[in-house]
């Protein structure tokens, strides 16, 4: 660690003393000379000269720094290169990436920008934007190798030799008909173990794990978890191969996605963007509508308390009460759907488990109301031996109150905290916006309900 240290640090003092020199040439070698992880790091280091640093490397080299930046250091340096090299690049960009770095841009900027390419390139990037935001379409790369069933496999090699250089992956070939529909796809470990005279059509086994273009990305992440696979093809509804999709761009995917859940889930809107980065008045923007539904709700708690405050005036030792009630269940809520959005996002559980999800959480909300409620119970008890006038002479139906209400809301917490991410889910909405607060917020009015229902109940006629 102290070694690679050192390294970064001597990197960092001879670029220095290059751009002072402000000789291009010895720019150009140096950067040319250092592994493409170690030029990010300098990019990342000295902000004010990562233009310079993309503008004086190969085309190549640039476009493997550039698609390893994030979105705002992409957008600053093509506005700060020249127009030539930021067509060069743009051009070099593999589809899925350009079109990563493009649906970020203004509607103004992706005209321009879409003018630099060649027209083969523009058609492609165009084809990609056409399809929805989250859809596999934006992910595919049309960079990939085919052919057809009739090759041989010396034919097949030879056409990797032709065509692989520019391709995105060559560890899989794709089999295609000649309508262009996905017939099979082929290992390349399969091929080079293969005779050079075996015929194609005849090694294949037509097993293949295939995309819809328009398969929303999370599912496209659960098939490659379930099939290991480094990249899958991509088929329109009638089976034409339209690209493939790399694990590089799912792994690209899920980590997004996992940020945008733990954002939604922490109470704000995703920020979609670094948080240093983002402005203080779209960071207020992204927080405060949560903030404000979830103020809302909790007016309905005061409401609720509101509602029974003759019952509160009369035994005034219930209100000691609310917020261990509150909590409890506001707390068994935010458990239940924090795990039951992380199972529906690696596809442990689906909509159609509904049932078997209820009836777990029935089950483990009254083993754990049972726990907190008896807890709850002992603590009147035990209150009472200290000081017996405390809860007077009614003390043990006090204590039953307590403890029932706290076996309630915890049952209902749980049903609340896990229903609740599917319901969104089976209306088309993230699952992720059932938030831990919005959860607790949800309980917190029901609780309060609850509680003071029992407590006239078991209280009627004594002390109320």
């Amino acid at each position: 660690m102290q070694e690679k240290l050192e390294e970064e640090i001597i990197l960092s003092e001879v670029f220095l003393e290059i751009v002072s020199k402000a000789d291009k040439l010895l720019l150009k070698e140096f950067l040319d000379e250092q592994n493409i992880s170690d030029v990010v790091e300098l990019v990342n280091e000295f902000p004010q000269h990562e233009s310079l640093i993309i503008d004086n490397m190969t085309v190549h080299r640039a476009v493997s720094v550039f698609k390893l930046l994030d979105i705002n250091q992409q957008k600053d340096i093509v506005k700060e290169i020249p127009a030539r090299k930021t067509a060069k690049i743009l051009n070099e960009l593999p589809p899925d990436d350009r079109t990563d770095f493009l649906e970020e841009l203004p509607k103004a900027a992706i005209r321009d920008l879409i003018k630099l390419l060649n027209p083969e390139e523009r058609k492609i990037t165009l084809s990609l934007l056409g399809y929805p935001e989250d859809s596999v379409g934006r992910l595919m790369t049309t960079d990939y190798v085919y052919v057809y069933p009739a090759f041989t496999v010396g034919q097949v090699l030879d056409n990797i030799r032709k065509y692989g250089k520019n391709s995105e992956t060559i560890d899989v070939i794709y089999i295609i008909d000649e309508q262009g529909c996905l017939v099979d796809d082929i290992r390349i470990r399969d091929l080079l173990l293969a005779k050079p005279e075996d015929i194609v059509g005849e090694i294949i086994d037509g097993r293949f794990v295939a995309l819809n273009v328009y398969d929303d990305q999370e599912h496209a992440s659960q098939v490659f978890k379930m099939n290991n696979r480094t990249a899958i093809p991509v088929v329109d509804d009638n089976n034409v191969l339209l690209g493939i999709v790399t694990i590089d761009d799912i792994l690209w995917v899920t980590n997004e996605e996992f940020s945008e859940d733990m954002q939604k889930m922490g109470g704000t809107e995703a920020l979609n963007e670094p948080y240093l980065d983002i402005s203080i008045f779209n960071l207020f923007k992204k927080r405060i509508t949560w903030l404000v539904v979830l103020f809302l709700g909790e007016m309905l708690t005061a409401s609720a308390m509101g509602y029974f405050q003759n019952e509160l005036d009369k035994v005034l030792v219930l209100a000691t009460f609310i917020p261990l009630i509150l909590s409890s269940g506001g707390n068994t809520g935010s458990q239940a759907s924090t795990l039951i959005i992380q199972a529906m996002s690696v596809g442990e559980i689906t909509i159609a488990d509904w049932w078997r999800i209820l009836r777990r959480e029935i089950f483990s909300g009254f083993l754990l109301g049972i726990i907190l409620g008896m807890i709850g119970f002992f603590e009147v008890l035990i209150l009472h031996f200290i000081k017996p006038d405390f809860y007077g002479i009614h003390w043990m139906l006090i204590a039953g109150t307590i403890g029932l209400t706290l076996v309630g809301v915890v049952i209902w917490g749980t049903i609340t905290g896990s229903m609740l991410p599917i319901v969104l889910k089976k209306l088309g909405a993230d699952p992720a916006v059932s938030s831990a607060p919005f959860v607790a917020t949800l309980v917190d009015v029901t609780a309060i309900l609850i509680y003071f229902s029992l407590a006239y109940q078991f209280l009627h006629g004594t002390l109320l």
